[in-house]
């Protein structure tokens, strides 16, 4: 696991030890660990790891790798999906996880001010006495400055929108160690660029964040969850789009197709009906949601839906939506050993029946077995695609599958990747779906990172 920069990494190295002594981290596994571990990606572990605890200690480490030419992979929970955290030039991973302070909790204001190592679990678990909430929902604990970097999204994005709404301004650490503000508290703002959106998504490639003011939300005064089930994927779909349509202020609304319930089923015991089913989530006063809920079950009727299943106590609406998170441990149950491969797209809702038509039958032409799951209400989907790693012929056919599906998705009008991001995985689909506009994106980079030195190897092919 020797790094690719050689002699330039131990003399950084050594530079970052005499600043930070002990709390450079040099240790196999340790860099191991923080390299890519979650899908069939291979493993690049950086040459060390760094924890910082303040800003000035971002700065000060920002500025030695800068000089040596140095990678910096910033790291927050590790839950990325497409190799975001790998570094193929050697470097420094700068692990964010001690950050974790809440700063502030502006209730007023509906707005919170956080260090980039909190989770959004550890946030909610503070905002509820406030009796406020944090919306964007990935599935996994994720650290906050890791969902702003991959602009992560999930399953309450239909209604509150994804990481690319939600944050108002950031503490950004630039490559050359200055710190700069971009966005502020208010609202909204016709002053210049908009370079907050600048760094949501960026996936590190142009700095290090350091500070991230969130909207929040009150906490809804009912919420009803709830599924139903369907004859075919596209009266499941259809019953989404008439939702959407209608203006029903739906807040979550999953699709599993069969193989998806079956894994579910196994695992968490729900015991569902073993068809493309819709897992949906209503918020409001109490009649608004019954409301809603009524409207919703007329829909799904008319689309030949079954009956409806609605939970409204916590403990049966957690029991719903902790078996959809836990999908990632389901799957195994459909074949043992097998080893995943994530993937996502995202296209327009009119087209979405469509595409996952088209790849499921890729997939069964294709002799895989692959789940799918979606965040439905805005044209997003995922595949796990369950595969022997052993054998390479298999993991041809796989890589090649998911391939199609990212060009599938870009002829379809959408994109390769609607909340996992491009990180190694999905570099070459860039200049397919953004054309000229990918040079654009590498003036930039090279205009805020003329060194190359932060998370090189990501987004651009």
């Amino acid at each position: 696991m020797e790094s690719a920069t050689g002699g330039a990494a131990a003399v950084a190295i050594a530079r970052l030890t005499q600043a930070f002594g002990q709390r450079i981290f040099t240790g196999e596994a340790v860099r191991f660990q923080h390299g890519h571990t979650t899908s069939h990606i291979v493993n690049q572990p950086p040459d060390a790891v760094f924890a910082p605890s303040t800003v000035e200690e971002i700065q000060k480490a920002v500025v030695i790798c800068g000089d040596e030419g140095f990678p910096i992979i910033p790291f927050g929970a590790g839950t990325s999906l497409e190799a975001q955290l790998n570094a193929p030039c050697g470097g420094l991973s700068l692990d964010l996880g001690q950050m974790n302070e809440i700063l502030q909790v502006n209730a007023d204001d509906s707005d919170c001010v956080v260090e980039p190592g909190v989770t959004r679990n550890q946030l909610n678990a503070h905002l509820r006495s406030s009796g406020l909430f944090f919306p964007i929902d990935p599935g996994a604990d994720a650290s906050l400055g890791g969902m702003a970097s991959t602009r992560a999204s999930g399953t309450n994005a239909v209604r509150y929108g994804t990481m690319k709404q939600n944050v108002l301004a950031m503490k950004v650490v630039l490559p050359n160690g200055e710190l700069v503000t971009v966005g502020s508290r208010a609202r909204k703002s016709s002053a210049g660029y908009d370079l907050s959106s600048l760094f949501v998504g960026a996936e590190g490639t142009l700095g290090v964040i350091a500070e991230l003011t969130l909207r929040v939300y009150g906490l809804p005064e009912k919420i009803v969850s709830g599924t139903c089930n369907f004859p075919t994927i596209e009266s499941a779909v259809r019953t989404v789009i008439e939702t959407i349509q209608l203006g029903l202020p739906v807040a979550r609304i999953e699709l599993m197709d069969p193989l998806a319930l079956h894994a579910v089923n196994l695992h968490s015991g729900l015991g569902l009906a073993e068809k493309p089913t819709l897992f949906f989530e209503f918020h409001g006063s109490p009649n608004a949601v019954d409301e809603q809920v009524a409207v919703f079950d007329t829909l799904q009727r008319d689309n030949g839906g079954g009956d409806l299943i609605t939970a409204d106590r916590l403990e049966d609406r957690d029991r719903l939506w902790h078996a959809r998170h836990n999908l990632y441990f389901a799957f195994p149950h459909l074949r043992r050993n097998a080893r995943g491969i994530p993937t996502d797209a995202c296209v327009p809702i009119s087209r979405l029946a469509d595409c996952i038509g088209e790849t499921q039958a890729d997939i069964a032409e294709s002799r895989l077995l692959a789940p799918v799951v979606g965040h439905v209400g805005d044209g997003n989907f995922h595949l796990m695609v369950l595969v022997d790693p052993e054998d390479a012929e298999e993991m041809a056919r796989a890589t090649d599958a998911v391939d199609r599906l990212a060009e599938r998705a870009i002829r379809m009008g959408g994109t390769c990747t609607g909340e996992h991001g491009i990180g190694q995985g999905k570099r070459r689909f860039m200049p397919l779906e953004h054309g000229a506009a990918v040079d654009l994106m590498a003036v930039v980079k090279r205009a805020v990172d003329p060194g190359n030195v932060m998370n090189p190897g990501k987004i651009f092919p």
